[in-house]
């Protein structure tokens, strides 16, 4: 019986060993990744032929906002998505559809509430939600659509993209 623990013990050491010595000198790198810069004006022209609203796209954002997905979903409410990272590494997205606004906005905010909290953007009413993973502002359109600003950014992030919305 002992001998069995002694060897139990010295297989543990020797396991442990070898993974130190792999962690030590198999190169990782624990910076964070490069997200790739996406060119999304073909889809913006595609989806603002396509939809039955004015799809929103912001204009005059500095260069350290950077632009990582794109898609329009003509078949699931005319779903517009640009997703963005912020400059300090946050995720920032817009969504428009005219799919249920319930649904829509749950799903695109991950369930965040909606707050009693309205700010006025370009003269437009943003209805805030608050949620565990994701923020958001919201804005019900009179033609049935709906936009969210989304994401892990803060608001401060999530507002400046927000004034930032062009629909031509």
């Amino acid at each position: 019986m002992q001998k069995s623990a002694r060897d139990m013990i010295l297989s543990l050491g020797l396991i442990g060993l070898v993974a130190g010595f792999v962690w030590l000198f198999i190169p990782h790198d624990d910076s964070a990744p490069d997200f790739k810069r996406v060119d999304y004006r073909v889809d913006l022209l595609t989806a603002r032929r396509a939809a039955a609203y004015p799809v929103a796209a912001p204009v005059g954002l500095p260069d350290t906002w950077k632009a990582t997905s794109v898609r329009f979903r003509g078949d699931e409410g005319d779903a517009w998505h640009l997703g963005y990272r912020a400059p300090d590494g946050q995720y920032v997205a817009v969504e428009q559809s005219t799919q249920k606004r319930t649904l829509f906005i749950e799903d695109k905010t991950q369930k965040a509430e909606r707050t009693d909290v309205t700010q006025e953007i370009n003269g437009e009413t943003w209805i805030r939600y608050e949620g565990g993973h994701y923020d958001a502002l919201v804005r019900e359109d009179d033609d049935g659509s709906t936009t969210v600003v989304t994401g892990s950014g803060t608001f401060k992030q999530l507002t400046t993209m927000a004034k930032a919305l062009r629909t031509e």
